[in-house]
């Protein structure tokens, strides 16, 4: 009977030991799940804070609840009975919300850092020869009559010219055209057989010449990068921002025509926005470029985004403080990563296979490029697609400044890294993003558009062949002036 006992008691001594060891790894496990939980929490946080984006009164939130979830799962291993188990999943499914946190935070970390803060403009200088021309090479063609356009873009000329010398190692034989124009119609006649100009010409020549992009093609380019200067920034006061919508296949950062020019005026202390758009063919000076002689607004845009600045605000007697450069055509991939915008239409009428009715359309990435394309449908062409421009531009301002933003966030990080450019720094972009999370307040958005009349004229960059231009109204510029400085001064 004694023997039995000792026994028993001896089995139940070994089963109680044997169950303790096999506790004590779950526990450690369970431990080094929350301290791994605490190491994702910290990293969150410095990325948090690094990123300037998250108002104070949020982290300090952050922080708290972070510590509070690691008190909790890190106690929850001391529980005797089966409770810590709850403590391993709670520090598991914790540790991957964590780990997605910081992923996503330091990829819109990266998007601004890739978009904002641009320095510089590229000039693209191509060598064009005919399509059916056996050169391969700029060595093949050493011997080609190289012509050059003599009205604008000199400086860009003559750096191509020393490159072209320096690759094929001896001097070209050169021809003069007075424009852009009458040297690609050269090259169609066979009195060159290379063309040298700024890729950014390439729409005023197919203005003038039928199908000439079809009949040519890029024999070699040469990228000329100019920095643009910088101004003092302050995104806490009113400021200006140039947006500037263009059409390129290569780096946003290439010079090209402006077909979008759309100014946003914008006071943060009383959350007002104004939208002006001007025409395209809007009949203006160039600052430092066309001198006394007028041309195409959308013209500025092939000497860079500053150039389009500077006579934008020789326009309206402002100061653009920000620019930022979109390729309309990624339009569609904004508006559909922002799951569809509401646009408000003045109109009825079709375009692009799509009907939009007069009032609020719900439209996605297709229908909302094809809304602010048309112009035909309307009386008044351009200056009405500039208004629908800026209806498409108000609907997408209001979806990214609405909370349902969050749901496609990591989609939209993807969509318009390689498609927005803007010089607003890092570190500008983060503190707007911080101050509309802080109050989280709803802006109020208006639209004006500047209005002209139809002509024909000769324009700088074009040469003496006349083209479609409108000249201003100066009473409806006057009076966008007057709005734009209402919004500055908090009116």
């Amino acid at each position: 009977m004694e023997k039995h006992s000792r026994h028993s008691r001896s089995q139940g001594s070994h089963h109680r030991h044997s169950h303790s060891t096999e506790k004590r790894p779950k526990h450690l496990a369970g431990k080094l799940l929350a301290l791994l939980q605490l190491l994702l929490s910290a990293a969150l946080i410095v990325v948090a804070w690094n990123s300037g984006m998250v108002p104070m009164k949020y982290m300090i939130v952050l922080i708290v609840v972070l510590l509070i979830l690691f008190g909790l799962t890190f106690g929850l291993q001391y529980v005797k009975n089966k409770i810590f188990i709850l403590g391993i999943v709670l520090s598991i499914l914790i540790s991957i919300g964590l780990a997605f946190g910081v992923v996503y935070l330091s990829k819109a970390n990266q998007l601004l850092k890739d978009v904002g803060g641009a320095t510089y403009k590229t000039d693209n200088m191509i060598v064009v020869v005919k399509k059916d021309d056996p050169a391969e090479n700029l060595l093949d063609a050493q011997d080609y009559r190289f012509g050059f356009q003599t009205a604008a873009d000199q400086d860009n000329n003559e750096k191509m010219k020393e490159d072209i010398q320096s690759a094929v190692g001896r001097e070209l034989k050169v021809v003069e055209f007075d424009t852009v124009q009458d040297e690609a119609q050269g090259l169609l006649d066979g009195k060159i057989e290379a063309a040298v100009y700024n890729e950014a010409f390439a729409g005023i020549i197919e203005e003038t010449i039928e199908d000439y992009a079809d009949q040519v093609r890029v024999l070699y380019q040469y990228g000329i990068d100019t920095p643009i200067e910088q101004e003092e920034t302050n995104i806490e006061e009113p400021f200006n921002v140039y947006i500037s919508g263009i059409d390129v296949s290569g780096p946003i950062t290439t010079n090209s025509r402006s077909d979008v020019n759309i100014i946003m005026t914008v006071n943060p202390n009383t959350k007002k926005i104004l939208l002006t758009t001007t025409p395209r063919d809007y009949y203006v000076t160039i600052p430092n470029v066309s001198g006394e002689q007028r041309d195409k607004l959308t013209h500025a845009g092939i000497y860079g985004v500053d150039v389009s600045m500077a006579t934008l605000e020789n326009v309206y007697g402002i100061d653009l403080t920000y620019y930022a450069r979109v390729n309309f055509t990624s339009l569609i991939t904004i508006v559909d990563a922002l799951g569809g915008v509401d646009v408000n239409s003045e109109y009825d009428f079709e375009a692009g296979g799509y009907q939009f009715h007069k009032g609020i359309n719900t439209l996605n990435g297709e229908q909302a490029l094809a809304f602010s394309r048309e112009r035909y449908s309307f009386q008044a062409g351009d200056n009405q697609r500039g208004k629908n421009q800026e209806a498409v531009l108000t609907g997408i301002l209001q979806k990214a400044m609405s909370p349902a933003v969050l749901t496609n966030a990591n989609q939209i990080i993807a969509s318009v890294s390689d498609s927005v450019e803007t010089n607003m720094t890092q570190q500008d972009m983060a503190k707007f993003i911080n101050m509309q999370l802080s109050d989280g307040a709803s802006w109020t958005i208006e639209s004006v558009a500047a209005t002209g009349t139809g002509d024909t004229q000769a324009c700088y960059s074009s040469g003496s062949q006349p083209l479609y231009v409108m000249w201003p109204d100066e009473a409806v510029v006057s009076s966008i002036k007057e709005k734009m400085n209402q919004v500055l001064s908090g009116q």
